[in-house]
Order: structure tokens, then C-alpha cells, then sequence
């Protein structure tokens, strides 16, 4: 007999997607398209049809790759950590955070090859020839670390979910049964197989968090340790470490509340989900705030020549719009949007993150193109501005995260239903109250 909680989360499977599902479907594959064919067409003509150039050899590629390696941070942050210490709330948004570290960080991969200028021959040269001392090796290693870790500790929680989904299959056969099968390990629900599950958990859990602050902080020294004005700087590693579980917080909460729109999850997703989220994101908001501070007052107060020309550019010069929209509009209006009792809605919090997504990326932008453009020595000064190829390899990484969730959600439940029953035995909610759409917050 199926309950209340299982009916709900596993009704976006058995449901036949609207017109506007298709649509949206149909819209992200298109842009998927048209970055291929972008990228098809710079392996073709090589970065000429870029604006990279000798002086800025990084530009929105490098941008992307941090960003979207940004926010697979918050998923296994807010997953592993909140799992430790057993807040009871975090049970319906564990599995969406840990989707998004995964997908980001596949797309985060896929910006590399697009930098590249030879994105065949250059990863195997990097094996056979990389250096140990070399920041780049370094990431590489780590990431691929990561995303296989963050894979297992996506699909272990799932297995049991898994099972479900093959006992309840309406057929007992196709595709879908045998995938369903296959992801359920031959689970029965015997006492010993949750005991190793809890260990397993357990186990990754203490294990992800380091490998993924590792992670964000190699992507961090690529930067730290080139002796370039306003890159090498002492604090660039828990500064991006910070960065990432702003903006990846505040990507799952997007997410959410588009879940909790579309597919009709309030029952899951509560208000009560969204104010705490906020609440980690009014904290991270404000930790950044103070690192962002530090770094441009130490830079500024001390006045040093080789930092004169990039910190003109970024405060008043050609990227200040960039600098002070990721400043007002990233920042102070996400955390007033918070922090004031009469915004603190589902709303408002969206709202928050949708600011705090944008600005972060431009943020990024800041990082990386001003202090190229400026050179190494005085007087040296360049000009990037990306093309249309890279608008659309850009546009391509974006609407993929989309289709990745699109996919999911129609495949296995967005909600770890077993964690949500757990919890109702656990703070004993009658089953009835879950009907009347009473989830434990």
C-alpha cells in the first residue's frame, strides 16, 4: 500500500506533461542546438571567432566554468552538512541539492573543451605531460574527484526511492522497469540493507565536504598563485568557497520554487523551507559582503600602480556597471529582501535569489576579464568582448541545467520520499496530516 507521501512525490511521473512542458522542453533544446553549432563552428575556424585574444586568453568560459562549479558547492554543502547534523527540515530539498551538484558540475566540464583551443589533443596532453607543480593539474584531479564522489552520494539515497519505483511500475517491464531495477540493487527493505544505507550516508557525507571545499579552493588558486594585480591574493579560496554556497543556495531555491509552481510540491516545499534557506542565504550574503569589502579596500587604500589601472576599470571605468549591479542589485537588495519581516516571503526569497544568481555571474565577470585586459605592465591595455559564439555555448550550459531537471523530474521523484517518511515517523506525523498537506517543516 502506497502512502500518502509516496502518492504525492511520485505523481509528477505518472502525470502527462501540459503544452508548456513541451514547450519550454522544445525551447532549451533548441539553444542546446544552437551552441553546438557555435562550438562546431569555432573547432572549425579555431578561437578567431571568439573575442579571446593572446592579451585575454579567458573570458566567459572561464567564467561559466566558475559559476557552475559555484553551485554545486551549496548542493553538497547544504545535502552533507544539514544530513550531519540532522536537521529534520532539509529532508524534501536533499535530492534537488544533490541533482544540482552533479549537473553544474558536468556543465562546468563541458566549458573547458570550449576554451580550449585544441579540446582533443589538450586533455591528453595534460596526462601524459602535466606537471605536478602546476595549479591546473592540481584542478584537474580534484574536480573529476569530485564529481564522481558527488555522484555516488547523489545515487546511494536514491536506491531505496528506486525501488519503489520498480515494485509500482504499472507494466513490470520496458526501459524504464529495468532502469528502475538496475538502480535499486536488489533492494528489499530488510533492517540490515537501511543500516548500511544510514553507514553509507554517513560515510560520504564526512567525506564530500572537504574533497568539495577542495575543490572550490584549487578552482580559487588557478588565480591566487599567478602573480597578476588583484588575482594573487591570500584570501581568493575561502573567498570563492563562500561565493559558491551564495550563489548555489540561492540556485536551489530558484529551483524550487519552480518545482513547487509547476508540479504543485507546497506540501514539500513550505514557506517555512524558503525562510530558512533565506536565512543561510542572508548569512552567506553578508560574509561575502565582507570579503568583497576586504578585497577592494586593501586593493584601494594602498594604491599600488599595477593595481591602479584594473581597480579603475572595475569601480568607475568600463566593467563598473557589472561591478555595481552585482554590489546593489546581488547583494544589499537580496539581503534587505531577507532580512525585512514584510519580504521575507516565497516571493521574496525567490526574488532574492534570482538577483543573487545574476550578480553573481557578473561577479565572476570581474574576476577574470579586467585584470587580463590591463595586462602585466603599465600601459599595457587590451579590450574583450564576447561573440555570438560564445553567447551561445553560454546560453547552451544554461538551458542544459534546465533540460537536465526537466528530465530528472520525469524520471524519479524530486523528493527523497523515504527521508520525508523517516522524518514523519520520526516527529510522528500521522499519515492523515500528510493528505492534508501538514509535511513537517
Amino acid at each position: 500500500m502506497t502512502s500518502a507521501v509516496e502518492q504525492l512525490a511520485m505523481r509528477p511521473l505518472g502525470e502527462r506533461p501540459g503544452r508548456g512542458y513541451w514547450v519550454l522542453v522544445a525551447a532549451m533544446a533548441a539553444l542546446v542546438v544552437l551552441g553546438l553549432v557555435a562550438w562546431i563552428i569555432q573547432l572549425r575556424e579555431g578561437l578567431g571567432v571568439t573575442g579571446l585574444s593572446s592579451s585575454v586568453p579567458w573570458g566567459v568560459y572561464i567564467v561559466n566554468f566558475i559559476f557552475f562549479v559555484g553551485i554545486s558547492y551549496a548542493g553538497t554543502l547544504l545535502s552533507a552538512v544539514l544530513r550531519l547534523v540532522h536537521a529534520g527540515w532539509r529532508r524534501p530539498i536533499t535530492r534537488i541539492a544533490e541533482v544540482v551538484t552533479v549537473s553544474s558540475l558536468v556543465i562546468a566540464a563541458v566549458m573547458i573543451p570550449a576554451d580550449l583551443g585544441r579540446p582533443v589533443i589538450a586533455p591528453w596532453q595534460m596526462l601524459i605531460s602535466g606537471r605536478g607543480e602546476s595549479p591546473l593539474v592540481w584542478d584537474m584531479v580534484v574536480l573529476t574527484t569530485y564529481l564522481v564522489a558527488a555522484f555516488i552520494f547523489l545515487v546511494i539515497p536514491m536506491i531505496p526511492d528506486m525501488a519503489r519505483c520498480r515494485d509500482t511500475h504499472p507494466t513490470g517491464t520496458g526501459p524504464r522497469y529495468r532502469l528502475y531495477s538496475w538502480m535499486a540493487a536488489s533492494w528489499n527493505g530488510h533492517a540490515r540493507q537501511w543500516q548500511r544505507l544510514e553507514r553509507a550516508m554517513g560515510i560520504l557525507a564526512i567525506t564530500i565536504i572537504p574533497v568539495a571545499i577542495l575543490a572550490h579552493s584549487a578552482v580559487a588558486w588557478i588565480f591566487g598563485v599567478t602573480p597578476r594585480p588583484v588575482w594573487n591574493s591570500t584570501i581568493f579560496a575561502p573567498y570563492f568557497v563562500v561565493g559558491a554556497v551564495f550563489s548555489g543556495t540561492a540556485v536551489i531555491v530558484v529551483i524550487m520554487a519552480a518545482y513547487r509552481r509547476v508540479f504543485h510540491l507546497h506540501v514539500f516545499f513550505t514557506e517555512r523551507h524558503f525562510v530558512r534557506l533565506g536565512y543561510i542565504l542572508l548569512t552567506l550574503n553578508l560574509v561575502y559582503m565582507y570579503f568583497t569589502f576586504s578585497e577592494y579596500w586593501t586593493i584601494g587604500y594602498t594604491v599600488q600602480a599595477d593595481y591602479q589601472a584594473p581597480l579603475a576599470s572595475i569601480l568607475s571605468g568600463a566593467h563598473a556597471w557589472a561591478f555595481w549591479f552585482a554590489i546593489i542589485l546581488g547583494m544589499l537588495v537580496p539581503a534587505a529582501l531577507v532580512a525585512l519581516p514584510w519580504t521575507r516571503t516565497v516571493g521574496g526569497i525567490t526574488t532574492a535569489s534570482v538577483l543573487v544568481v545574476t550578480g553573481m555571474w557578473l561577479k565572476r565577470w570581474i574576476i577574470v576579464v579586467p585584470p587580463l585586459e590591463t595586462g602585466m605592465t603599465p600601459g599595457s591595455l587590451a579590450s574583450y568582448a564576447p561573440t555570438w559564439v560564445e553567447g551561445a555555448i553560454t546560453l547552451a550550459g544554461g538551458a542544459a541545467l534546465v533540460l537536465i531537471f526537466l528530465g530528472f523530474q520525469r524520471l524519479f521523484p524530486v523528493i527523497s520520499i523515504w527521508e520525508v517518511e523517516y522524518g514523519d515517523e520520526e516527529d510522528h506525523v500521522p499519515a492523515a496530516n500528510v493528505r492534508n498537506g501538514e509535511v513537517p517543516a
